[in-house]
């Protein structure tokens, strides 16, 4: 089947990552349906982009069967993404992330769909570990959130085994970009504190690394796992194989910004958080021939300059 005949779901396709990936895949001549319930998302972040629009949530089956209809493959990006948040509120991460999950694919074998690439996470699902990371590491999550991508891979890798589905879940490293204003992440956050000129708040001693990607990169990963001859059960990790400090990460913004010296402090480290992460992404260069593309210094002048362009010049 020709990519411009094959239909797409993209639940949580208003999101950040969704709002990346969506017009690349009617650019590549997909036809695509977005599902999203648009808490953090926004139907402008669709603007102009030919696709068709469902609002609810995937926790609700009836909407998710609903929104199955006539698809031939499902992009799953739609989650409670916040540590913190799922720590605050473990049973509300919990339902939106494994309940919503486990309504998605069970709703992908109902209606006889043969591929589903899902997002999942690695720093969070994996724990504290020596790193890097990669798809042999043992999970040990030490947060809800980590807990339920956890989870939903274990779904996901029983719906392989059991239904012959093609369930291909995808590790993100820590995405950053265009279109993530909603996003609650290092990268967001800083460039608030810059815009607004208030200090740079970092939780612990700054020592903390994580595995920092452009969502271009993500989404070339997720249009690999859609097209890829890939078993169902593949996990791959998408990312850079990159540590980065949250206090480099800090500096580095300052310096996307212009503003090398913008004020930072340090604040009491936050439970659920892993300490250091960055992972290995070989399997996925072998399985899917992916390989980033955008420097970490590069890509946060870019999103710099589109949170100026975008939101800031609204505020």
């Amino acid at each position: 089947m020709a990519e411009s005949d094959r239909l797409v779901l993209v639940t949580g396709g208003a999101g950040f990552v969704g709002a990346n990936l969506v017009p690349r895949l009617v650019g590549a001549g997909y036809r695509v349906r977005v599902l999203d319930n648009l808490t953090t998302g926004s139907a402008d972040h669709l603007a102009g982009v030919d696709v068709e629009l469902t609002t609810g949530d995937v926790r609700d089956e009836a909407t998710v069967d609903a929104a199955m209809d006539g698809v031939d493959a499902v992009v799953h990006l739609a989650a409670a993404g916040s540590v913190v948040d799922s720590v605050a509120d473990p049973r509300f991460n919990f339902e939106s992330n494994v309940l919503g999950t486990f309504r998605v694919l069970d709703a992908v074998r109902r209606a006889g769909i043969g591929r589903i690439v899902m997002a999942s996470t690695g720093g969070a699902l994996i724990g504290d570990a020596t790193p890097p990371v990669d798809e042999t590491s043992l999970p040990k999550p030490i947060s809800p959130y980590g807990a339920s991508k956890l989870a939903g891979e274990g779904y996901a890798h029983a719906f392989a085994a059991a239904y012959g589905i093609r369930t291909v879940c995808l590790r993100f490293a820590n995405v950053y970009g265009p279109f993530s204003e909603r996003k609650k992440g290092a990268v967001t956050t800083f460039f608030r504190a810059l815009h607004t000129g208030t200090p740079i708040t970092i939780y612990g001693d700054g020592s903390a690394s994580r595995d920092y990607i452009h969502a271009g990169d993500i989404c070339a990963g997720l249009q690999g796992g859609l097209e890829g001859d890939l078993p169902g059960g593949t996990v791959l990790h998408i990312a850079s194989g990159v540590e980065t400090s949250v206090a480099d990460l800090a500096r580095l913004c300052c310096q996307a910004a212009g503003r090398p010296d913008h004020p930072i402090v340090f604040a009491e480290a936050r439970p659920g958080e892993v300490t250091r992460n960055f992972a290995t992404y070989a399997r996925a260069a072998e399985m899917l021939g992916y390989a980033p593309t955008v420097q970490l210094a590069e890509g946060l002048r870019e999103c710099w300059e589109w949170f100026n362009r975008t939101v800031f010049s609204s505020e």
